[in-house]
């Protein structure tokens, strides 16, 4: 259980970024779209790993002999694309009326585009979580909770704060799933 609240810590980082940016480019945000975007965010933080262990289960046969291999590259991989991510992250503190108008959060397609990109994360993880045949319900629930309160919290941070934990966020969270993924794969070697 604690890896996946640590893995849901992990996985909520990019939409926790993304809640902390929209916190500073929307300094007047109300709590009612703060909370829209917490639970947009959460929401497909929850759905995909879901749909990533659904598709990982559809594959079982192919995948059931290098299953601790597949987790341990997903994770790395996934966890490597957030460190590097991070570091194109704007130093910013705040947006010109212009940049707001174009990346507008609260445009609904816009928030569910950036929940879908926030969340392709978590789908490889669900992939991952199926080659260990891991509990995806009681996963993917603590991944969606986690998020949802990061982003709840991001908003107000951001409003608040300012962007400078942005790259921090993605760094350790980035990081997480690394050492998740060398739990895993040191588990199972030394099982073997």
């Amino acid at each position: 259980m604690l890896t996946y609240v640590v893995a849901g810590f992990a996985l909520a980082m990019d939409a926790f970024a993304v809640s902390v940016s929209a916190g500073v480019c929307i300094a007047d945000m109300s709590f009612r779209h703060a909370l829209r975007t917490a639970l947009c965010f959460g929401l497909f933080q929850f759905i995909m790993p879901l749909v990533g262990y659904a598709a990982g289960i559809s594959f079982s046969g192919l995948i059931e002999p290098w299953d601790h291999w597949l987790a341990f590259g997903l994770l790395v991989f996934v966890g490597a694309k957030m460190i590097r991510e991070s570091f194109s992250i704007k130093d910013e503190a705040s947006c010109s009326e212009d940049e707001l108008k174009k990346k507008n959060v609260l445009d609904p397609r816009t928030l569910l585009a950036l929940a879908v990109a926030t969340s392709i994360d978590a789908l490889a993880v669900g992939m991952s979580y199926s080659a260990l045949r891991a509990p995806i319900w009681l996963a993917a629930g603590i991944i969606g909770v986690i998020t949802f309160a990061l982003c709840l919290v991001g908003c107000e941070f951001g409003k608040r704060l300012g962007a400078r934990f942005e790259r921090g966020a993605e760094i350790a969270g980035g990081a997480v799933l690394i050492a998740i993924a060398f739990k895993i794969l040191i588990e199972h070697l030394l099982a073997a």
